[in-house]
Parts: structure tokens; C-alpha cells; sequence
């Protein structure tokens, strides 16, 4: 049973490859339309490119997924003309509420079936490629930070296709919640660490904070 549908509107992988010859020090955040069909196999996007493999990329980090609403948002905020892409994301979607989209919420495109995972958190590199130093700042503020997606079933993907959300998980914790944790409020933090289809890394991180807000709360106590 389809719960609600949208499009893929483009799939875009790097253009250019930016920065040093060492490679955790490039960067292929340039991505840009692609035609045809795109595989997504083994943690990645066909013909992309991640330089920095230590903090992007991976299982949790398969695919980066934001809304053309959001992009259109955007347009409308800094009065630029923003192309599909520009955010470093790989599939640029429709008629899906991204920031809304609930942790382990699978989508079915093409012939792959993708699982939300977690809220894409802005780095210098993002700043740097769009030339403008406060735009960690706004992203973070926006609250419109798209989503990463692991891939549970290899297969391909294209403009156009329909993006179906075959399962939605009952927990109701979305990746705007997550982003808002990241953000600074921390008053869902225990319901987060409930949800089963977090990240080991995020789930890490939210316990740590859960242990040292319990120990401050003994302390003042004693």
C-alpha cells in the first residue's frame, strides 16, 4: 500500500571535483543534473564522488534527497536563482515533505528501495562552495536540512520517476526533530533514542547527552 507520493524532478552527481590532490581534502559537492538512468549500489550513487569519506558518505549517508520546495524557499530568502544540485543532493524531489519524512519511512523509486535515515548537517565545505561565511548559520536556522537515505535494495534510478512511500514507521520521530536535537533542543532526546532505526553513530550521540544530563540531575540533587 502506497501512503503518499511524489517525483523525482533530477538526479545529480558531481560535476567538478574541487580542492587539493589528496582526497579527503576534495570535494563533490558540485553536483548537477544528470540524464538517463543512475545506479545506487554499494553505500553510493553511481559517478558521484566524496572526498571526504570520514564524515560523508556510507550506509547512513547512501543518498542525499531535498525538496524543490525548499529550493524554491530559498530562491524566495537570498533572491538568487538556485539550480537542482546546488544543495549537493542527489536526488532532487517533489510533491515530498522531506524535512517531515519520519525516521525509517522507506521510499520505493525506480527499481531501489531507499530508508530515511538522518538530517543532512552543513559543513565549511557547503559555506565555501556557495561563498557566502553565514551559511551554516541560516541552514541551521531554516530548519530545512533535506535527508540522507541508506539503500536496502540496490537498483536504478531516473528524472521522473515516482517516489512512492511504501512504509511509514509508527514512532512519528522525523528528521526535523533530529535536525532540532542538532540544533539545540533537546527536550525529544528521549523519544529519539527510542526510535529502532536510528543510526549507531546518532544513537551514540544521543545517549552520551541522555547519560550526562542524568548525572547532572544526580549531582544536583546529592
Amino acid at each position: 500500500m502506497t501512503i503518499a507520493r511524489g517525483k523525482v524532478l533530477t538526479v545529480n552527481i558531481a560535476h567538478l571535483i574541487h580542492g587539493g590532490e589528496i582526497e579527503d581534502e576534495r570535494t563533490g559537492i558540485d553536483k548537477r543534473p544528470t540524464p538517463g538512468r543512475v545506479g545506487l549500489k554499494n553505500d553510493g550513487v553511481d559517478g558521484d564522488f566524496i572526498g571526504n569519506r570520514k564524515a560523508h558518505g556510507g550506509y547512513e549517508q547512501a543518498v542525499y534527497a531535498y525538496a524543490h520546495e525548499d529550493l524554491i524557499w530559498w530562491e524566495a530568502e537570498l533572491e538568487i536563482k538556485i539550480t537542482n544540485g546546488r544543495f549537493g543532493e542527489n536526488l532532487t524531489t517533489s510533491g515530498i515533505d522531506v524535512t517531515n519524512a519520519v525516521v525509517g519511512e522507506r521510499w520505493a523509486i525506480g527499481t531501489a528501495i531507499l530508508e530515511v535515515s538522518m538530517p543532512r548537517i552543513p559543513c565549511r565545505t557547503f559555506a565555501g562552495f556557495w561563498e557566502r561565511p553565514t551559511l551554516i548559520k541560516d541552514f541551521m536556522k531554516a530548519g530545512r536540512p533535506g535527508t540522507y537515505l541508506r539503500i536496502l535494495q540496490e537498483g536504478d534510478v531516473g528524472a521522473g520517476d515516482t517516489v512512492e512511500i511504501a512504509l511509514r514507521p509508527s514512532h512519528g520521530i522525523t528528521i526535523s526533530d533530529l535536525f532540532s536535537a542538532e540544533n539545540g533542543e533537546r527536550s525529544m532526546l528521549g523519544e529519539i533514542a527510542k526510535v529502532p532505526e536510528l543510526s549507531a553513530e546518532y544513537r551514540e550521540w544521543v545517549n552520551k547527552i541522555l547519560k550526562s544530563n542524568s548525572k547532572s540531575e544526580e549531582s544536583g540533587d546529592e
